[in-house]
């Protein structure tokens, strides 16, 4: 079961998932019969800045302190981990929050700037104002690394293992980091894909650990928004699961990053910055 924590006044969090009685209804049968299913929790999420609420996200009641780091990173309000001086867990009635202790000189900047957003499962851009406020990576030498498609085989064979959260509610997405063997390092779940990967983009600033080191796998589609988280942390390589858009495959041009998709078991579609990928090894 992924991380689960605690709040700092003592109330109990939500698990991540609840079992609930349920009838299973054969069409050629004629009585239901009773069973039970596990549901992936969606519980809301206010991350707050200095005592001033910033946003609310649904997102799963587990490993929230790594998604306050990687949510804050990939939103632009820091630049690295050194930047949040702590993170406080609350629950009460409507939801919990998550009070995020900046430092100083990051906090004034904060203020300076403005952003609503009410937060839809895992949505990157609910409440900007325009089309110039549209999430974009500052630009960066990406990192010269090259991947093995044997080493993303066998990260793509040990994410369903892994994916714990959903072989018991089948409704989560993933976000997992591999080692350049292919080994999976860290993997992070939410009913929102980009709640994920900003979970995980958390443990990994918090570990320390350079992207240069590995590539980036996710279990949902590649929107233009994953891969700007991407580039935020550093990524050199993503590889999805489903498709990217059209605008997805356009920002990772712009960023020099490698994109994969359509990752099967058996094939892997390069989309581009196929020059990182070594074909046998």
């Amino acid at each position: 079961m992924p991380g689960h924590d605690v709040a700092e006044n003592g109330s109990p969090l939500p698990e991540p998932a609840v079992r609930v009685p349920t009838r299973v209804v054969a069409y050629r049968e004629a009585e239901p019969r009773a069973d039970s299913r596990a549901l992936a929790v969606e519980t809301p999420v206010n991350l707050v800045y200095g005592s001033v609420p910033y946003a609310v996200m649904m997102t799963t009641p587990s490993d929230l302190e790594d998604f306050a780091y990687g949510f804050s990173l990939t939103e632009g309000i820091i630049e690295a981990a050194e930047e949040i001086r702590g993170v406080t867990l609350e629950s009460g009635a409507e939801g919990l929050r998550l009070l995020v202790d900046l430092a100083p000189g990051r906090l004034r900047e904060h203020l300076a700037r403005k952003r609503a957003l009410s937060g839809r499962t895992g949505c990157g851009v609910c409440g900007i104002e325009d089309l110039a406020s549209l999430p974009s990576a500052d630009m960066r030498e990406a990192p010269a690394i090259r991947v093995t498609v044997a080493a993303i085989e066998r990260a793509l064979s040990a994410l369903s293992d892994a994916q714990v959260l959903n072989h018991e509610t089948r409704a989560v997405h993933a976000a997992a980091w591999a080692d350049l063997d292919g080994t999976l390092v860290a993997v992070r779940e939410d009913v929102g894909r980009h709640n994920a990967l900003d979970k995980l983009v958390g443990a990994l600033m918090r570990s320390g650990r350079d992207p240069a080191t590995g590539f980036a796998v996710i279990t949902s589609r590649c929107s233009f928004e994953m891969v700007e988280k991407a580039a935020r942390l550093g990524a050199a390589v993503i590889v999805a699961i489903s498709a990217p858009t059209s605008l997805a495959l356009a920002r990772a041009r712009e960023h020099d990053m490698t994109l994969c998709a359509i990752a099967r078991s058996d094939t892997l579609t390069v989309f581009c910055g196929g020059e990182r990928l070594v074909m046998s090894g």
